[in-house]
């Protein structure tokens, strides 16, 4: 049986506060992670910063060599990142960590004409990929620190099987992963961005997250 440890996990766009946490997490657990920057130097000096035997490569050569790629760049950079990629993902399962932020007003909720990035991001690669969406509302900075995050990440996708994937990808991480449906439902995640965002403001929170409450059962496979 594949497991999240047996994985090898590409991060596009590794060398970022997100890509490099996530990167750290998953690579102490045992899972194989290569990180990718659009200058593959960037990307070596990073790895060897993060340590757990990461190894750096550009985007492109990192997606070649990741069986799951994780893509963890900003809302502004996703389109000419995705294109970059594209010829080494056919057939591999892409996580888009998009969030739609549009500076100045990251505060505000602002979808892309597609209803979300991880729709857009399903139109840029096209069918060959199968597209999951997650990571959306977990701080990067927390990520990156050896503590108990307490956060839930949604994962979505119209795939339930790649779906489970990156929900036992989450859970290796140290966070707990639950399928939060299909790809557009994804919306409702990435909208909650700007939300938490507005809260850490007003309320002077560190980070907010989310948590879902009450009693989850594992669902069937």
């Amino acid at each position: 049986m594949v497991t999240a440890a047996t994985r090898s996990v590409a991060i596009v766009g590794g060398t970022g506060k997100l890509g490099a946490a996530i990167a750290w997490r998953l690579a102490r657990a045992g899972v194989r992670v290569v990180i990718g920057s659009r200058g593959e130097e960037s990307a070596r000096t990073k790895a060897a910063e993060l340590g757990h035997g990461i190894v750096g490569l550009s985007n492109a050569q990192a997606a070649a060599a990741g069986d799951v790629v994780i893509v963890t760049v900003p809302f502004a950079a996703q389109e000419t990142t995705l294109a970059d990629i594209a010829p080494h993902v056919a057939g591999k399962i892409v996580v888009d960590t998009t969030v739609p932020l549009v500076p100045p007003r990251v505060m505000r909720v602002q979808m892309p004409p597609e209803g979300s990035a991880a729709v857009r991001a399903q139109r840029l690669l096209g069918d060959g990929v199968t597209l999951v969406s997650g990571f959306h509302n977990v701080a990067a900075h927390k990520l990156a620190m050896d503590i108990d995050i307490g956060c839930d990440v949604l994962v979505f996708g119209d795939d339930k099987a790649a779906r489970g994937v990156v929900v036992e990808l989450a859970n290796a991480a140290g966070l707990r992963g639950l399928h939060g449906g299909a790809l557009v439902n994804s919306a409702g995640a990435e909208a909650m961005t700007s939300i938490l965002i507005f809260l850490n403001k007003t309320y002077k929170v560190d980070g907010a997250g989310i948590q879902i409450t009450g009693d989850l059962v594992t669902p069937d496979d």
